[in-house]
């Protein structure tokens, strides 16, 4: 889905595959503290990470890539993402 034109965004992401127990969720934090980004990841009871994040579209785009890109700890087989604006109710970056 295409994000909304104007800033901020709220990004909402469901990263499938081996994502948890692998340091997932730090490394997610950490991309989004260097994007300048707030929200959190949080680890599901059926394996998915679960990652919100608010900030300038181009960051939280730049954030999705990354989740996708393979890089990160784990394997991730799929990153289902959805945009909409910004709320305003979040603060920091944290894991859940």
């Amino acid at each position: 889905m295409t994000p909304p034109a104007p800033d901020p965004v709220r990004l909402v992401a469901w990263v499938h595959g081996h994502v948890q127990g692998v340091g997932f969720r730090w490394w997610t934090r950490s991309r989004a503290l260097e994007l300048g980004l707030v929200g959190y990841a949080a680890n599901k009871p059926d394996g998915r990470v679960h990652v919100v994040a608010e900030g300038p579209r181009r960051a939280c785009l730049q954030l999705v890539e990354l989740l996708r890109g393979g890089d990160g700890p784990g394997t991730v087989e799929l990153v289902v993402d959805s945009w909409d604006r910004a709320r305003g109710d979040l603060t920091g970056f944290r894991e859940r």
